[in-house]
């Protein structure tokens, strides 16, 4: 069903609450945190125009990170504000709390055109809780809620679901953001009759966590091109030796009934046919999880399907990288949703490099690519082809519970047309 965006909206002289989506990654340096990568913040950039424009009063309210309900100022959004200000052209007022007198009293104070950010909403539990009374506190600030934070969608807290209720129990109305709405249309309206021939390509660590895609577009594609550490666990399915490469032993099962539903469907779904592989030696080191840092070694081209039993595989293979090609050549409608590999390391880059630059070259013949969020938009901004593809989404698990099918409840809390 149709949703209310910012272009139905009159919002003149009117507190719009908008909810945005500024997660974006930051670093300390010279004692001070900085964005980078404002990829989020630009993007949110139409909707604020067109909200200034109208002459709305913008409170905007996001997180960042995973505070667990208490003020860490390595997680303000202060640094956010001098940032979306440079980019908007315009003052934007910082307030350090998300309720309360302050926020009260600055949101008073504005004039039509002002914009103002909040401080992080997840400093407060009741945020991810979606209490109702944290949710009628943020209220309490707003005339109309827009959501324009796509990737925050998939979650019911008080920021995306619990206020757009409360404002629309009295009569407020509750609009998708031009970002949001771009988000709908080409992950849902644009994917629901593609363009043929219609090709998926699927990498990432985890069957476990794009089974549910793959199984509905299973019902949808004509081709889908597996890689990242996910190929090995249907490598196991069909029985091939994956060494020390990352599997999910529990899910050759199901690995094994997608392979048998596109084999009955008639699709084509493709593995690699090789890899290139490392030895991976623990290290003294542990990353931000706590777990040991690998060092990989004597990393070269397997080109068999068997990896050998001190190796992990790591990235798709050159013979892998030309079939692939081919196949993206050949398509109309693309969607890409996971590296091949681990693209972080350069040793182990090629491979998602090489599928970026293929999806862009035929993105300028005339298909439309669809680019699924997360580490996918980050190797096609490493590789510098971000503005080569038709459309590249922010969410990352927002992304992939939209495409199994589910309602998003910060979707589904918006006033339909």
């Amino acid at each position: 069903m149709a949703k209310l965006t910012v272009r139905d909206l009159n919002a003149r002289g009117k507190r719009v609450f908008v909810r945005v989506d500024y997660n974006v990654p930051l670093e300390e340096k010279d004692g001070k945190m900085v964005i980078t990568d404002d990829t989020r913040i630009r993007e949110t950039l139409p909707t604020l125009r067109a909200l200034t424009e109208q002459g709305a009063k913008l409170i905007l309210a996001a997180h960042l990170g995973r505070p667990k309900g208490k003020k860490d100022p390595t997680m303000s959004l202060r640094p956010v504000a001098q940032g979306l200000a440079d980019l908007l052209g315009r003052s934007v007022a910082f307030v350090d709390d998300c309720i309360g007198d302050q926020a009260t009293k600055t949101v008073a104070a504005m004039q039509p055109g002002d914009v103002v950010l909040l401080e992080n909403v997840r400093y407060y539990n009741e945020e991810e809780a979606n209490d109702p009374a944290f949710a009628a506190k943020l209220a309490e600030l707003a005339d109309v809620y827009v959501n324009d934070a796509f990737g925050a969608a998939h979650r019911a807290h008080a920021s995306t679901e619990g206020i757009a209720r409360i404002v629309a129990s009295r009569g407020g109305q509750c609009a998708a953001g031009l970002l949001m709405e771009r988000e709908l249309k080409f992950l849902g309206d644009e994917l629901e009759n593609p363009a043929r021939p219609f090709t998926v390509i699927l990498g990432g660590a985890k069957v476990s966590d794009k089974i549910l895609v793959i199984d509905r577009l299973l019902e949808k594609a004509n081709t889908i091109l597996i890689g990242g550490a996910m190929a090995y666990t249907f490598r196991l399915a069909q029985g091939f030796a994956t060494g020390k490469s990352l599997v999910e032993a529990d899910k050759v099962e199901v690995a094994k009934q997608a392979l048998d539903k596109a084999q009955k469907r008639g699709v084509k779904f493709l593995l690699p046919v090789d890899d290139v592989v490392a030895v991976p030696v623990k290290t003294d080191k542990l990353d931000k999880k706590g777990k040991a840092v690998m060092d990989f070694q004597q990393v070269r081209v397997n080109p068999d399907q068997n990896c050998p039993a001190d190796a992990a595989g790591l990235d798709i293979g050159p013979a892998t990288v030309k079939l692939y090609a081919e196949e993206v050549a050949k398509s109309k409608t693309i969607l890409w949703n996971g590296p091949m590999g681990l693209f972080e390391d350069k040793r182990f880059a090629e491979g998602t490099f090489a599928v970026a630059r293929a999806v862009a070259e035929v993105t300028q013949t005339g298909a439309k690519s669809i680019i699924g969020g997360g580490d996918s938009v980050k190797a096609l901004n490493k590789a510098k082809l971000g503005g080569q593809v038709t459309f590249m989404s922010t969410g990352g698990g927002a992304s992939l519970e939209f495409l199994e099918g589910n309602v998003l409840p910060g979707v589904a809390a918006l006033s339909d047309k």
